[in-house]
């Protein structure tokens, strides 16, 4: 594995020949490295993932992972992930050869995470151990390594929260009683509380998506920014995209609360706030009010746990939520259900009493 220095500069390159996925013989130079140690590991990374060899350090694949997931993702979502991998695994895998890492190793590491003084919660910790699990299947489906360690391993964390942070309907409207000197914060935290769109989406509307004759509003797209460009996207999955149901009144405020602004955004946008409006707005609604804070996420999970008290089918909240299926409905409020199924044994005792007594 020759290096060479460049005697002029300093510094040393290497150039070297390799075969592509096409199996054309190619060469390779690069120039600047500050040392020959450096100019030889990056020959020998670089070799390794060009053979698709497991010899190559868990950093070489993880380039490799987001090469491929940079063109099947959504900037946001490829931005997410990036994070996370940067700040959870690198530090501990980068520099270990992918198919030296066993599943003791993957033990230590997630007994790093789970002693860690930020005190991760059980649910993030479930993310993280999959896109690690993700990882390692990528490369035992196109870089031949042997078996995936962290499913050897085992899990840690919890798919589901224990428990979840919710706002009654009374809760709620202390809340908005905090915030009515602000219309714009008005409209958007009743249509949270009361339609279960994502914020994302709500940012995302126009002023035609309202059907304010049938009172329905239609979420087709998705709102987010990223590196100081705003960005209209597609719904998170293919069911996000539908038509919700409005109550008259909440029809009517947006119907009002648009007849009072100039839309200037380019892609006719009602809501030109940002997250951290809705952050600064939650934080001061909350004091004022004496309610429990809450994330502006949870206003959709509040929307849920009202319709499931009020009786109404997981079917169709799975579809009004924008669920891909109705098991992530029942997986995620499973726990708001108990109290129904007893309501359902003393209806059911109910009718029996009432057919005795007739008899």
């Amino acid at each position: 594995m020759p290096v060479y220095k460049n005697e002029k500069t300093g510094s040393w390159f290497c150039k070297f020949y390799y075969t592509d996925w096409t199996g054309s013989k190619k060469q390779k130079k690069k120039e600047g490295f500050r040392t020959k140690k450096e100019a030889q590991e990056f020959e020998r990374a670089f070799l390794s993932k060009a053979n698709a060899s497991c010899d190559m350090t868990f950093g070489s694949m993880v380039e490799l992972y987001m090469e491929d997931c940079k063109h099947r993702l959504k900037p946001t979502t490829y931005a997410n992930k990036q994070f996370l991998i940067n700040t959870k695994l690198l530090p501990f895998f980068k520099d270990m050869p992918i198919n030296s890492i066993t599943p003791a190793t993957i033990r230590r590491w997630q007994n790093e995470l789970l002693s860690d003084p930020n005190g991760y919660s059980p649910t993030y910790l479930k993310t993280v151990h999959n896109q690690t699990s993700a990882i390692f299947n990528f490369a035992v489906k196109y870089y031949k390594l042997e078996k995936n360690p962290c499913r050897l391993a085992g899990s840690m964390g919890k798919k589901n929260a224990d428990e979840m942070n919710i706002w009654t309907v009374e809760e709620f409207d202390k809340f908005i009683e905090a915030v009515s000197n602000k219309p714009t914060s008005v409209v958007i935290f009743n249509l949270l509380f009361w339609t279960g769109i994502r914020s994302g989406e709500m940012f995302a509307l126009t002023i035609d998506d309202f059907d304010f004759k049938n009172h329905t509003v239609s979420i087709s797209k998705n709102y987010a920014r990223q590196n100081k460009e705003d960005l209209i996207l597609p719904p998170k999955t293919p069911k996000s995209k539908r038509v919700v149901t409005l109550p008259k009144f909440l029809s009517d405020m947006v119907k009002d609360y648009s007849n009072t602004i100039y839309v200037t955004d380019l892609n006719g946008r009602i809501f030109t706030q940002t997250k951290h409006y809705l952050l600064h707005e939650m934080n001061r609604g909350c004091k004022l009010s004496g309610v429990k804070r809450i994330r502006v996420h949870d206003l959709r999970h509040s929307h849920a746990s009202f319709l499931i008290e009020k009786g109404f089918s997981p079917l169709l909240i799975a579809d009004r939520l924008g669920h891909e299926n109705i098991e992530t409905t029942l997986q995620t409020y499973s726990h708001l259900y108990p109290n129904k199924h007893s309501e359902v044994a003393a209806l059911i005792e109910e009718v029996r009493n009432s057919t005795q007594n007739a008899e």
